[in-house]
């Protein structure tokens, strides 16, 4: 099969923020598109301030039960382009004897991945446009002559609002996954509940640009299939390939940012020199080192930083970064099916805790603990891990979120439920301040 050739041509960006709102108008237009943008956070997607493909030319949309990741590296190696999409959760389900039987409140494929009739590539000022039929320049006139601010298209009606399970449950489920650890079923489990609004209308472009502004992030991405879309200002890198160079960056251990600077680099302080946060990390090192080690040159598997702290807007977080070098013979899909879903989000060891998720849990994940990123033609890939992030069904005009966190021995239920509180409450202030 030939070969797509795509066009490019490259042109100055002017106001980053002006051009952001003009693209965020521009991209209404398609029904299937990805933005995957780094916030201006160095070094976030590879090597691109941000990145955006816009309309299918060829797509694949794949099952746990089919053969996702041959599936898609038959398009890569089919199309030889640019690939964008998403890996849902339960993709887990493809290379072992899981199940996944609770409700699916959005309904995200498990695999969809495009190639995108147009692409554009942003880094330090320069827009390149590529396209494969037509002309970029064409591309770029339209997208200059949208809005420079993003409005409703309709006004936000925001309907009743329930979570998954009550508060009593979540603490009686934290003590029974407490009593696994104790019994040695597992060490470490991402633990998530759901909260989801019925009966809403929103406009999930207003809500990216407001989620974007209140809480920037280094891998947040709005991403559209037909009429379901995600609105994610995830701060985690899942994994990265460049050349034969792999790398994964985990992040467990947060804690809340303080308006004052002192009080503020206290709390740093104290998230640096957590055991909690510190035994929960390492185990996702480990963890990590093992999923990658099955494709990696031999001794070639380092963490090359642990416990470091870096900060966000709203938040504090522990991130740990392992590189690794792929083997000549090994191929980036078979790197990503064995890494995914990432350890962040399942704990230790990865299969039990995914048993017990699907046990303990009351609904499917969806995109959440998922990731959306880009496959270049060379292979070459970037995921972030779909955390903080609305899901939004604007057929059903249902719209959903999840928050989670790390249960270990020595978890207070109080505490960990407080935390899931604290997380749900940031993302229900965005939607509340969308009927504003």
């Amino acid at each position: 099969m030939l070969r797509n050739t795509r066009t490019f041509e490259s042109f100055d960006l002017p106001d980053s923020v002006v051009f952001k709102q003009k693209m965020l108008n521009w991209l209404r237009r398609f029904n299937i598109f990805c933005l995957l943008d780094g916030c201006g956070y160095p070094d976030a997607y590879h090597r691109y301030d941000w990145i955006a493909g816009a309309g299918a030319h060829q797509h694949v949309v794949a099952s746990a039960t089919d053969k996702p990741f041959e599936d898609l590296a038959a398009l890569h190696s089919s199309c030889g382009g640019w690939l964008l999409g998403h890996l849902a959760y339960d993709l887990k389900n493809s290379d072992t004897a899981l199940h996944s039987a609770h409700p699916d409140t959005i309904g995200f494929s498990d695999l969809h991945f495009f190639e995108p009739e147009i692409l554009l590539l942003a880094n330090n000022g320069v827009l390149q446009i590529g396209v494969l039929h037509g002309h970029p320049q064409d591309i770029w006139q339209a997208i200059m002559q949208e809005p420079e601010t993003v409005a409703a298209a309709v006004p936000a009606s925001i309907g009743p609002f329930s979570f998954r399970f009550s508060e009593a449950d979540y603490l009686q489920k934290v003590r029974a996954l407490q009593q696994h650890i104790k019994d040695g079923d597992c060490y470490e489990i991402n633990f998530c509940r759901e909260g989801w609004w019925s009966q809403t209308a929103i406009d999930p472009y207003v809500a990216y640009d407001g989620l974007t502004a209140r809480s920037p992030a280094p891998f947040s991405a709005l991403y559209r299939y037909e009429d379901r879309y995600l609105v994610s200002a995830s701060p985690e890198r899942f994994m990265q390939k460049n050349g034969d160079e792999v790398i994964a960056q985990p992040i467990k251990g947060t804690i809340r940012r303080d308006a004052n600077p002192q009080t503020d680099l206290q709390l740093k302080t104290q998230l640096f020199h957590s055991e909690k946060d510190r035994a929960e990390n390492v185990m996702i090192v480990d963890l990590m080192r093992n999923d990658l080690a099955i494709h990696a040159v031999p001794g070639s598997v380092q963490v090359t930083e642990l416990f470091g702290i870096y900060s966000f807007p709203q938040v504090h977080q522990m991130i740990s970064t392992i590189k690794a070098t792929l083997r000549t013979e090994a191929h980036w899909s078979g790197l990503l099916q064995h890494a995914f879903p990432m350890g962040s989000m399942t704990g230790a060891p990865k299969r039990r805790v995914m048993e017990l998720v699907e046990t303990y849990e009351a609904s499917r994940r969806g995109l959440y603990s998922g990731s959306v990123g880009y496959i270049t033609p060379a292979g070459d890939f970037d995921f972030n891990v779909v955390i903080r992030s609305l899901q939004y069904d604007s057929q059903q005009q249902v719209l959903s979120f999840q928050t989670g966190g790390a249960i270990t021995f020595d978890s207070d239920p109080e505490g960990e439920l407080q935390e899931s509180l604290l997380k749900a409450q940031a993302l229900r202030d965005v939607v509340n301040g969308l009927a504003v």
